[in-house]
């Protein structure tokens, strides 16, 4: 077992043995978010929401940088009470965070999934790279190439798998054998850095099953 998977292991430990999330509440670094733990359709859950809502909330998980490796969570996302009608619940992971503010993220829009219009099917999985290479930005330079479709709705419990080997990247979605998006040349290069749990505005955000694997 690596230095990084006992840490996350540990944390997930201390609050499975109470019947919580598998995730420990004093191993988190809240921005921009609130946290408590909730049922949510069935499971016992972290529920996250922004303080400030037209911006970014993150859960950054206290430990080890990561490298190459696996990330697992299920998710779970969906427009809150005060979200605007841009809302799409978005919800996801960063990870190779730097001190800078640079990072790698991996995200979803659960509305998009069953959406009623082929476009929006498409952006339902995105890879950002922020703050160089925003959703926006890569949109218009590289259309198709960062987003993609699977099949979810929203808050509903979706499982998020994501494999990192130097420069390139997979994500699972749903528990799919094969990869639902691959990146190949990740913009921040061959790095180290956090990893953070994801919300985006106006989302009310649940969380479970954390577990990270370093290679």
């Amino acid at each position: 077992m690596t230095v990084s998977t006992f840490a996350v292991a540990t944390l997930l430990a201390a609050v499975a043995v109470q019947g919580g999330p598998g995730i420990d509440l004093s191993k988190l670094e809240l921005k921009n978010a609130k946290v408590e733990v909730v049922t949510w359709k069935g499971s016992s859950a972290i529920k996250v929401v922004q303080d400030e809502m037209t911006q970014d909330g993150a859960l950054v998980i206290k430990g080890p940088t990561f490298h190459n490796g696996t990330i697992e969570v299920d998710v779970a996302g969906l427009p809150g009470a005060r979200a605007n009608e841009a809302a799409r619940g978005f919800i996801g992971v960063r990870f190779r965070m730097q001190a800078d503010g640079k990072m790698e993220t991996f995200y979803v829009r659960p509305t998009n999934g069953r959406a009623d219009d082929q476009l929006r099917r498409n952006h339902t999985v995105q890879y950002t790279s922020e703050p160089d290479w925003p959703w926006f930005r890569t949109r218009k330079e590289t259309p198709g190439l960062y987003e993609t479709y699977a099949d979810m709705e929203a808050g509903e419990w979706v499982h998020l798998k994501i494999v990192v080997r130097g420069i390139d990247a997979q994500i699972h979605v749903g528990g799919a054998t094969q990869p639902t998006m691959l990146i190949k040349g990740l913009k921040l290069g061959d790095v180290s850095g956090g990893v953070a749990l994801f919300v985006g505005p106006g989302t009310d955000g649940y969380f479970k099953n954390v577990r990270i694997t370093a290679d």
